[in-house]
């Protein structure tokens, strides 16, 4: 028989772990909205600041854009499956995008972007410019973490 234990991660294990990550699950919410919008994204995360820095990709009419034109509340998840099951890990961040500006970057802004991975241009159907690129900074509001292992009885 197995046992799962489930633990809250510490502050320092929820860094290390969002820290060698890179992607996730981004859900937006508008109020007006019935349902969310989610979508896998890689991200920068700044473990000293708390920050999650991200570069969007949408196309003129997609339903991301619509979602993020809104100021939606925001939800990321990052997690991971090890130890063949044995060990399930996850994050969670709520709170809401903010917006960068270009001609508002920092030096430590290009650092954490350049920690996202690039988007890949060649999945999208329209052509480059057609497609709008913006940089957003997550900061969130609440910040939690679990794992839970599996303990296999003999």
């Amino acid at each position: 028989m197995a046992l799962a234990e489930e633990t809250e991660m510490t502050a320092d294990e929820i860094d290390a772990f969002l820290s060698r990550h890179e992607t996730g699950v981004l859900a937006l919410a508008e109020e007006e909205s019935e349902s969310p919008y989610a979508i896998p994204i890689s991200y920068g995360y700044d473990a000293d600041h708390r920050s999650f820095y991200m570069r969007l990709v949408s196309t003129p009419e997609s339903e991301k854009r619509r979602f993020l034109a809104s100021s939606p509340n925001a939800r990321l998840v990052v997690y991971e499956e090890t130890d063949g099951g044995e060990t399930y890990r996850s994050v969670v961040a709520v709170g809401s995008l903010e917006e960068i500006d270009p001609s508002e970057l920092t030096a430590s802004h290009i650092e954490q972007y350049g920690e996202a991975r690039r988007p890949l241009f060649e999945i999208w159907g329209d052509s480059k410019e057609n497609l709008d690129i913006k940089l957003y900074e997550f900061e969130p509001s609440e910040l939690s973490g679990r794992r839970t292992e599996i303990e296999r009885e003999e």
